[in-house]
């Protein structure tokens, strides 16, 4: 079997005109270790969704996720999935 690619995906829906600050919160939050690749991305209704490379990882494998943001930031639990490369 060849070596996958996991990568996880964290997206949140910010309080009502906290968009931007739940950007910078997801851009500022570390990982360690880091990823091989890391993607911010937004959408309306100040959605922010935040993708992460991890090269040889398992489906199961124990990685750093961000975690859920401060009381208020957001409107609803973070929504998370993990995905396999599938070249």
């Amino acid at each position: 079997m060849s070596p996958t690619t996991l990568v996880l995906m964290w997206e949140a829906r910010a309080a009502e005109g906290r968009g931007g600050e739940l950007l910078e919160w997801a851009r500022a939050a570390s990982l360690a270790p880091a990823p091989a690749r890391r993607e911010l991305l937004r959408a309306p209704r100040d959605r922010v969704l935040v993708m992460t490379w991890w090269p040889g990882a398992a489906y199961g494998d124990d990685l750093p996720e961000l975690p859920e943001p401060a009381p208020g930031l957001v409107t609803r639990p973070v929504h998370r999935w993990r995905f396999e490369s599938v070249g």
